[in-house]
């Protein structure tokens, strides 16, 4: 079987930290017996190239200055700061569809996986109509939140999802969302960690001095971070600390919040971007990992949480909020403890239950065990990826 995966973001060379999940799951197609090709965008001019024995096709759509519209912050991001961005679209479009044919003319792949369908179900639409290739399309809930703020994306959205062979959604959340704009059976396929195998724990962090709160992520509205902070105030200072890991637009006014908590309160520490050394250690060292997500003003939130996973297999009890495709992961009970959304108080009483019930986290470690093999194993989110492309193609 061959696969045409279609991305807006793929690792430039073999260090780059991009989409590490989308590298992984191709690794895991590969080794399952698919034989796989990649179509992204160039960046500034970047060609064609192979990144662990996988080609990538990469297509031009502007002068090698001018090809920033993806890679190291989302398009629609970069687009909001730089709206000339949004020129870019339109040759962005026509580049990849032409790319996208002249591949499947030569290549000839059996089903042609789409990631991000808007814009990419667009770019892939020709080629698979044209050689009678199956297409699936994989949403990840940033492009359903375009529709809130551009109305013209729901009909482009609607059509693509009908000329769709399969739908993939990340999580519980985004399927609904898709449901909602075509009633179509979509199928649940998360992503796994990518984690080795030997850095995996699942005994409890000692607690040396006080017990130590992990945050881990960008500094962003939707992220939540001022209710962590808030959380803080319930939380006597010589017994918590707070660890928030990461940058964002929000760095400095979250700094400022957090230097008007009480003295008394659990000491926050703002450690910036990490090394992956320094960030490790930050996992080794913690004894909660949190995830206190919000439905931002925007409508954005979690589409997975696929950190929480991380963490859970690097030995930490979770506590996260109860929005997004969070439920998927987090079991409240069982595999974490799920808290509702901009609720500070709610955040420090599961912290303080946690500090004071070793056999609560020894539980939750377990159940996090045994949620992730039966739902976020690669082998098994590969297995029901071929069983859908397999179906495709016999229809």
């Amino acid at each position: 079987m061959k696969v045409l995966v279609i991305g807006s973001v793929y690792p430039r060379f073999h260090e780059d930290a991009e989409v590490p999940w989308l590298r992984t799951s191709i690794a895991h197609l590969k080794k399952a017996g698919v034989q796989v090709q990649v179509l992204a965008p160039a960046y500034k001019g970047l060609k064609s190239h192979e990144i662990d024995g996988t080609k990538v096709n990469r297509f031009r759509y502007a002068p090698a200055s001018l090809e920033m519209l993806t890679h190291e912050e989302g398009a629609p991001s970069k687009m909001a700061s730089k709206p000339w961005l949004q020129l870019l679209a339109i040759p962005y479009i026509i580049s990849g569809f032409f790319k996208c044919l002249s591949i499947c003319r030569k290549w000839r792949p059996d089903i042609i996986h789409a990631h991000w369908p808007f814009p990419h179900a667009y770019i892939a639409l020709g080629a698979a109509k044209l050689f009678r290739i199956p297409l699936v399309l994989n949403f990840h809930g940033a492009e359903l939140l375009l529709i809130r703020k551009k109305k013209w994306v729901r009909p482009l959205l609607k059509f693509a999802i009908g000329q769709a062979q399969a739908v993939f959604a990340n999580s519980s959340f985004t399927a609904g969302r898709i449901m909602a704009i075509r009633d179509v059976n979509v199928e649940w396929s998360p992503y796994g960690t990518t984690l080795d195998e030997g850095v995996k724990q699942h005994e409890p962090h000692t607690v040396n001095g006080k017990f130590k709160i992990l945050f881990v992520g960008r500094h962003i509205e939707r992220k939540g971070i001022r209710y962590l902070i808030e959380a803080a105030k319930f939380l006597p200072r010589d017994q918590f600390e707070i660890r928030i890991v990461g940058v964002g637009d929000l760095t400095d006014e979250l700094k400022k919040q957090a230097a008007g908590v009480a003295p008394e309160s659990a000491e926050i520490i703002f450690t910036g971007k990490l090394s992956p050394d320094a960030l490790a250690n930050e996992y080794r060292t913690a004894n909660v990992f949190t995830l206190p997500a919000i439905v931002d003003s925007k409508g954005d939130t979690e589409g997975l949480g696929v950190v929480l996973i991380e963490a859970m297999e690097l030995g930490l009890p979770v506590v996260a909020s109860n929005v997004g495709g969070i439920p998927d992961v987090v079991i409240d009970g069982i595999s974490g403890i799920l808290v509702p959304e901009k609720d500070p108080e709610a955040l420090a009483k599961a912290f303080k239950k946690l500090a004071s019930d070793a056999g609560l986290v020894r539980n939750l470690l377990a159940g996090a065990e045994k949620h992730i093999a039966a739902c976020f194993s690669w082998d098994k989110i590969i297995e029901r990826q071929i069983q859908a492309y397999t179906r495709c193609i016999k229809k």
